[in-house]
């Protein structure tokens, strides 16, 4: 799954989950009442204003979540370990029991519905399953095929245009990748084909949403291990097309290295194995600004980068924003403006609304 782990020369869905030490956070925000930390409910801690409740007890190992047309929430479990023992889950509504819709899968970190078709992205695969009868898929294909120890596959996310993006980490720590499809964002047409590399020199590009309205693609990056404490905070980022990220030379400190290298948008907290982006436009209880979350595996919080966009360039400012799970990864921002986070050691996922007693 998404966590971050030191990387050799395999997949890091391959190796033993490893957890690491942090160092640092973010920059300093200024307090308000959107930072400030209260019990909220569900055992979370949030912003005044907030409300927190269980949704679902869902599958342990939960890497990634989507919403079908019906409003019903899709999950796809990653384990640390890839054993082939994953799976997609469905969950009618709130309170309700999972059920395993597809099993046998090789770490689902990305899900995506497009019309009837849902787009599930495994180990060096992309896989689409149509024919949904309320219990099993009457038929899927392989739509993507990327060739063996290109690294992980990770979130799905459908642009404007139609094409599907999806992130795929460097199949090694800090060392230079000999695919172009690795460290890398590929697109392509939901048949398959057109595939080719949109944004390369990305360690690894995890969560990957869009700003409602727009093509601005915001992305999770997380950063090298081997730098230890001269490891920068991951990053979150706006991701154009054609750009080029600098891995493994450059990783945020300047000079030639990363000459031409694009800035990110925020700065999270060091090692902190980022995970799933959301975005919500419109106000959540006290926050009433556009925002970014971005959950954070290794230090069990979510974090909120509020967002500023001039034409077709976003800024943003790191705020806390919840505290009290394990090791969130996937998080979606529902239609009604609520927030579904999403714990992959626990299988709780939390629902995350404004308080009508705010």
């Amino acid at each position: 799954m998404t966590t971050r782990r030191p990387l050799t020369t395999a997949v890091s869905l391959t190796m033993a989950l490893v957890l690491l030490v942090l160092v640092g956070c973010g920059p300093d925000s200024p307090s308000n009442d959107a930072d400030s930390s209260v019990v909220i409910g569900a055992g979370l801690r949030g912003p005044k204003g907030l409300t927190a409740t269980a949704y679902a007890r869902g599958p342990t190992k939960q890497g990634s979540f989507a919403l079908d047309h019906s409003g019903r929430l899709w999950i796809g479990t990653a384990d640390s370990t890839d054993r082939g023992q994953d799976g997609v889950y469905l969950v009618t509504g709130a309170g309700a029991d999972p059920v395993e819709v597809i099993s046998g899968l090789h770490t689902a970190l990305g899900l995506a519905w497009i019309d009837d078709t849902l787009y599930v992205a495994v180990k060096e695969q992309v896989l689409a399953y149509t024919g949904f009868d309320g219990t099993t898929f009457a038929s899927h294909h392989t739509v993507v095929d990327l060739p063996s120890g290109v690294g992980e596959s990770n979130n799905l996310a459908v642009a404007p245009d139609g094409h599907l993006l999806l992130g795929i980490s460097s199949p090694c720590d800090h060392c230079t990748p000999t695919l172009p499809q690795s460290a890398a964002i590929v697109s392509f047409l939901p048949d398959g084909s057109g595939l080719q590399v949109y944004a390369s020199g990305i360690r690894a590009p995890v969560g990957l949403a869009f700003y409602p309205g727009t093509a601005d693609l915001l992305v999770s990056m997380n950063q090298r291990d081997d730098l230890g404490d001269y490891t920068p905070g991951d990053w979150l980022a706006q991701v154009q097309a054609g750009q080029a990220w600098g891995f493994p030379d450059c990783y945020g400190q300047g000079g030639p290295s990363c000459a031409g290298v694009p800035a990110p948008i925020a700065t999270l907290d060091q090692h902190a194995a980022v995970s799933g982006v959301a975005v919500l436009t419109g106000p959540l209880g006290p926050i009433t600004e556009p925002s970014a979350f971005v959950a954070e595996w290794a230090t069990g919080t979510v974090a909120r980068v509020a967002l500023a966009v001039d034409g077709t360039t976003v800024t943003g400012t790191t705020h806390p924003f919840l505290t009290g799970l394990t090791n969130p990864v996937p998080v979606l921002a529902t239609p009604d403006g609520s927030l579904l986070v999403g714990d992959w050691t626990t299988g709780t996922i939390y629902l995350v609304s404004g308080s009508t007693a705010a």
